[in-house]
């Protein structure tokens, strides 16, 4: 969440800031909701503070003897009841005003940094380095990795769908176990990186889900359980920022690294006609997800080094990639700057997103109220929060199956992954 007093103080600012992703974003409104608030709060002080003067001059004089039935204590009286009428109906206005003003600001995307390119759309994002070059594979023969993977029996789509519905896939055998030895090297290199291991819960509150930035604004993105205030989680980013909302840590506390295993769950609204075979954009898939809560300053640093932790999974099963920033017409809702890390998929002949690694700065500390105090000073800072896959475990699959597959329709397993497959070969 933008903090009021920016926009309030340079509102001309904010506007260009937000017109660098390409979208129309109208401050105006939020501008008079907040006069008005302020209005609100020096009438309700102003009245206030008369109603206390009459309670302490009525019992100054009762204290003197006054007769309490006398005009004098009966008008200050009549005069406090007025107030008390006025106070009462200021209230609710107040509230309403506090509330509308609440509702904008949410839905106000960060700004972007200033490092951060500008553009309208992806085609405009840049190309940071590319790795891994002399791992792409040769033949250009290669089967897709859904095609290979239904042809070895190791993803079943059609099952899948009976038992759910489309965009869900169950994984058989070898697959399974593939998954699985995913999440626990990629667990295990994080964990070696300085990470602490965290297992969340998956269903969360709204609360949470307003405070990294998912609502209001992409409630359609989300399944949300019937009875209750709560929803499946879409990434991990939600529930490990969340554990620190309401906060105030000490900033020797600082950086914090959590690292965490989930299923996620997304409708993936507005993606229909979309990759709808293989795993690449489905309902319900595997991700290890990395959070960083860290002091401003370290901020760009901490940016950097999650990038390469990410990276790192990449190098290490020798899959070749490329990392783009993302400019700032196709930046995530939370992000200030953020770079994508693309997996190449040879039988498409391109690179894929499999983790975006985005610094949100105090935008999600803000809406999730996330502080730290240090010693000597004064008053609270809020964190800066970032966070990345580190990795998409099923786009991971779909980029071995296509990278490692063999003439004879089997997987090599990549060298890193074969002490926990206990096999080379797929």
């Amino acid at each position: 969440m933008l903090d009021i007093k920016l926009i309030r103080d340079n509102p001309q600012a904010v506007r260009e800031q937000l017109a660098r992703r390409g979208d129309t974003y109208d401050v105006t409104p939020i501008e008079a909701l907040d006069r008005q608030r302020r209005e609100l709060e020096t009438e309700r002080s102003q009245l206030q503070a008369r109603s206390n003067e009459i309670g302490k001059a009525i019992g100054q004089k009762m204290k003197s003897g006054a007769d309490v039935d006398s005009d004098e204590i009966q008008q200050l009286k009549a005069e406090g009841n007025q107030l008390k009428q006025q106070l009462g109906e200021l209230e609710p206005r107040e509230k309403e005003i506090s509330s509308q003003l609440q509702a904008r600001l949410l839905s106000l995307p960060n700004l972007p940094s200033s490092s951060t390119p500008d553009g309208k759309d992806e085609t405009e994002n840049v190309e940071v380095r590319r790795w891994g070059y002399e791992h792409k594979p040769k033949s250009d023969k290669l089967l897709s990795h859904i095609d290979l993977a239904e042809e070895m029996g190791i993803i079943v789509s059609d099952r899948a769908v009976k038992v759910a519905q489309s965009r869900f896939v169950a994984l058989m055998g070898a697959g399974a176990a593939l998954e699985r030895a995913l999440i626990s090297f990629m667990l295990d290199q994080q964990i070696a990186a300085g990470y602490t291991e965290v297992m969340p819960p998956v269903l969360i509150n709204s609360r949470s889900l307003e405070a990294t930035g998912q609502l209001p604004k992409f409630a359609e993105e989300s399944f949300k359980c019937q009875d209750d205030d709560l929803w499946l989680s879409p990434t991990a980013e939600v529930p490990l920022t969340n554990l620190y909302r309401d906060d105030i840590l000490n900033a020797e506390d600082l950086p914090i690294h959590h690292c965490a295993y989930t299923p996620c769950f997304r409708r993936e609204a507005g993606s229909y006609g979309k990759d709808t075979r293989g795993l690449i954009r489905l309902h319900q898939f595997n991700k290890v997800e990395l959070v960083k809560l860290v002091h401003p300053e370290q901020s760009e640093a901490e940016h950097q080094k999650l990038v390469e932790n990410a990276e790192a999974i990449l190098q290490a099963l020798k899959l070749p990639y490329r990392v783009i920033e993302l400019c700032t017409g196709d930046l995530g809702f939370s992000a200030n700057k953020c770079y994508d890390l693309e997996v190449w998929l040879p039988s498409a002949g391109t690179y894929r997103e499999i983790s975006s690694c985005s610094n949100c700065g105090e935008f999600q500390a803000r809406r999730g109220n996330i502080r730290f105090k240090e010693k000597g000073k004064k008053g609270t800072q809020y964190v800066h929060t970032l966070n990345g896959s580190g990795l998409a475990i099923g786009r991971t699959m779909a980029a071995i199956l296509e990278n490692y597959q063999l003439a004879d329709k089997t997987v090599q397993v990549p060298e890193a992954l074969q002490p926990y497959l206990k096999r080379d070969v797929l």
